[in-house]
């Protein structure tokens, strides 16, 4: 509150202003761009005059003719279809990048080159540009032209091999993190470029690959291998490196918790009336308890048989040791924290009414985050970026409906 008891305006969004020119589809590029315009950039998604991003297939569930998949990762932006087939097509593109300050595109690499429309080209056309490519494997190598997708390049970069039972079949992550990470990577990318600009007005090319980005992410995993020559294993919840750290099984249900140092596993064991594990030497240090890792779990299911999920938690949180139950989404989007963090909001769509989605993680103490926009109908904004932004007539527009051009 200010001197006169009223409240202080919010500063602007950190990236009003700023404009992003969006070519990409599926989740990697899509969701950096949505986290853009969540932080106030005014993204203009371009897209097939056809069919669109194919994530608006992938159903159900729908909203209408809408996919729950595509209303994920593609709130806050405006939707411009533009054949690229047609001269006019790539003239009208031209003229966005003139008033655009980052470009975004995950097409295979040589293909924006191929239609003229490559890095080498815009930075004539808007010497300040970011232009931020996305790919599977990078630009150039002997995967160049294999098709990016999240589980294959997850199996290549040895994310499946560690992940799933000890005793199964490799598996997938839940949702397809390699291209959400790589998504985010971008996002932070882009805004240290932007910064760069604004110190010194030099544009440049950002490139980023799921290969690599899956790679950065296996931080000690990786490590163990190069450093230890270890093939690392499948775990389950388990961790390679602390014990015990991992679900297991209460009475009623599954909870985990990670003991991470040796305080906490003396405060353990009083937790689960196992004092005199605290002298026995095949749990005295980390490194015991890791060799012994099978005999501990054993002692360990017994105790925690004894007593329910919802029993367990507060004594774990009274011992200072971290532990949750093993949430199902209903449990998820009704959990008191979650509630309280106001994670989940709800958009007005201009032809579906009222839609849920999952709002912003950051908040900022002086700028106001705030989803902007519902995701769009597929051509929605056409009328009002050619005749708004690059100043077509009406007329204008509709001749490049009938043209197929839009």
């Amino acid at each position: 509150m200010d001197g006169v008891g009223k409240k202080k305006p919010a500063a602007p969004a950190p990236l009003k202003g700023i404009r992003v020119i969006d070519l990409t589809r599926i989740v990697a590029g899509p969701y950096c761009a949505m986290a853009l315009g969540d932080l106030g950039a005014e993204v203009i998604k371009i897209e097939h005059p056809n069919m669109g991003d194919e994530t608006r297939a992938w159903g159900p569930p729908w909203v209408k003719e809408m996919s729950a998949y595509f209303i994920s990762i593609n709130r806050n932006k405006k939707s411009l279809t533009l054949n690229f087939k047609t001269p006019k097509g790539i003239e009208i593109f031209k003229d966005l990048v003139k008033k655009a300050d980052v470009v975004l595109e995950n097409f295979r690499p040589g293909t924006m080159d191929k239609l003229g429309i490559g890095y080498e080209v815009l930075k004539e056309i808007s010497p300040g540009l970011i232009y931020c490519d996305m790919t599977g494997y990078g630009t150039n190598g002997p995967y160049r032209d294999k098709p990016g997708v999240d589980v294959i390049v997850s199996a290549i970069g040895g994310l499946m091999s560690i992940t799933g039972p000890p005793e199964g079949p490799p598996v997938k992550v839940g949702v397809p993190l390699t291209d959400i990470l790589t998504g985010l990577y971008s996002f932070a990318a882009i805004n240290s470029a932007l910064f760069l600009r604004e110190r010194t007005g030099m544009g440049q090319r950002i490139s980023i690959n799921l290969l690599a980005m899956q790679l950065a992410t296996l931080i000690n995993i990786g490590s163990n291998y190069l450093i230890g020559g270890l093939i690392p294993r499948r775990w389950g919840s388990a961790h390679p490196n602390i014990v015990p750290y991992e679900a297991h099984r209460a009475k009623d249900d599954y909870l985990i918790f990670g003991v991470v140092n040796e305080r906490m596993w003396k405060s353990f064991c009083t937790l689960l009336g196992i004092e005199e594990l605290k002298e026995d030497r095949r749990f005295v240090n980390n490194t015991e308890r890791m060799k012994n890792r099978e005999a501990l779990t054993e002692i360990i299911d017994q105790k925690l048989a004894e007593k329910t999920v919802d029993e367990w938690i507060p004594l774990f949180d009274e011992a200072g040791i971290p532990c949750g139950p093993i949430n199902t989404f209903d449990r998820v989007f009704s959990d008191p924290q979650v509630q309280h963090l106001g994670l989940v909001q709800e958009v007005e769509h201009s032809l579906y009414g009222r839609v849920k989605v999952i709002g912003p993680p950051a908040t900022f103490s002086e700028s106001e985050i705030r989803i902007q926009s519902a995701p769009p109908v597929l051509g929605e904004h056409n009328r009002e970026i050619l005749t708004g932004l690059l100043g077509y007539s009406d007329e204008q527009v509709d001749s490049l409906k009938d043209l197929r051009i839009i």
